[in-house]
């Protein structure tokens, strides 16, 4: 490192953030098209990635990756502010809403000079706590979407979809956010490479962190810490952040364990399998053909079957001990005796009910379809 440079990430934050940098690249690319599968670049895309499962796979195994890096992130900075005690520069104050009213109002050229920055800007603030708050959100709905069953048993159906839609709504901002607010302010409007090299050049720091600069030469960045005090943190921080940390651990374990579900235990045929299946216009059961005499064929498979269980299947099986499920059941009759005598539609009990009013009345149309079937024999085929 030159002399007029200063440190500004260590090499475990360095390789925290490409960390962090992969598995949101992978989670978008995989995420987005099956947010948008019904467009072809969406099936394009999967398609290179070896089908609808490999590319739910891969997105699931990012997922574990960015949520293994929340656990190491919160560990890293619970030592750095109870052990070392550095300040909490990143928490966002009423200096960053002034600095942000101030940097609008010097891009309208309404004042003369840009707001002065220290360790970080208002922006980059505001990019860190989005992500915070971004990734709890995924998290969360994401366990929802991989576990329905569990999630169903404790909140109301209606949970799922809405998890889906705002899964896929913070997917597209924080894609947004970083194409549109990340690649501005930190590779367009000047390219910083400080979070891949470690360090920035004095320049830099004038340009980008003018009060860090001045902090740093006058020995004020660095509270100094006292190795003896330092160890008894240590000795206090590592049992407790080791036990929070095996928990969490094993959240992340149940959270991809949690559920099995049956299509889990049968054979996959991932090639086969549709990236987009969409309903059909009428998810309702297709209503059984009502028979007309033009229609009839005088037979009950196709014709009486669909009429009688149509208007009377709801109740009979349980009614006056009469079964209309199958023809012989049928003809067998009930409580009342025979249904049907075949070739007398005026003496079968079934006409003589339908004659009169009755629960699942059959229309004058289905009752001379019913008697003309009776006279030629109450064929079953």
């Amino acid at each position: 490192m030159s002399a007029n440079a200063y440190q500004r990430f260590t090499l475990p934050q360095r390789a925290e953030h490409i960390v962090m940098l992969a598995s949101f690249t992978i989670l978008a690319v995989t995420g987005l098209p099956q947010k948008f599968i019904t467009a072809g670049w969406a099936q394009t895309m999967i398609g290179w990635m070896g089908g609808i499962e490999t590319t739910r796979d891969i997105h699931h195994f990012a997922a574990i990756v960015l949520m293994l890096g929340s656990v190491y992130h919160l560990a890293a900075v619970g030592y750095r502010m109870l052990v070392r005690h550095v300040r909490l520069t990143m928490l966002p104050g009423l200096r960053d809403v002034n600095d942000a009213i101030g940097t609008f109002l010097f891009n309208l050229g309404l004042r003369k000079q840009a707001p002065q920055s220290g360790r970080y800007t208002y922006a980059e603030k505001a990019e860190y706590w989005a992500f915070v708050w971004g990734t709890v959100v995924m998290i969360i709905t994401g366990f929802m979407m991989w576990n329905p069953i569990a999630t169903s048993a404790i909140f109301p159906g209606q949970f799922i979809p809405a998890a889906k839609a705002a899964h896929g709504g913070e997917a597209i901002l924080a894609v947004l956010a970083i194409i549109v607010w990340h690649f501005y302010h930190v590779h367009l409007r000047r390219f910083n490479k400080s979070m891949f090299t470690g360090h920035m050049t004095e320049h830099e720091m004038i340009e980008e962190h003018p009060l860090e600069l001045a902090d740093l030469k006058a020995g004020l960045a660095a509270t100094p810490v006292d190795p003896a005090v330092a160890k008894k943190r240590q000795q206090i921080y590592y049992p407790v952040a080791g036990i929070l940390a095996a928990a969490l651990l094993f959240g992340v374990y149940r959270f991809v364990t949690f559920e099995q579900t049956a299509i889990e235990t049968i054979p996959q045929r991932r090639e086969q399998v549709a990236a987009f299946a969409p309903l059909t216009p009428t998810p309702l059961p297709t209503p059984r053909p009502t028979p007309t005499s033009a229609a009839m064929a005088a037979v009950w498979e196709g014709n009486i079957a669909n009429v009688l269980l149509d208007k009377c299947g709801d109740c009979h099986g349980r009614i006056a001990g009469l079964d209309i499920s199958t023809y012989q059941s049928a003809m067998k009759g009930g409580n009342s005796g025979p249904l049907v005598v075949a070739g007398d539609p005026d003496n079968s009990l079934i006409i003589v009910k339908q004659s009169k009013k009755h629960p699942g009345q059959l229309s004058e149309e289905e009752l001379k379809v019913l008697k003309e079937w009776i006279a030629a024999g109450a064929p079953e085929n």
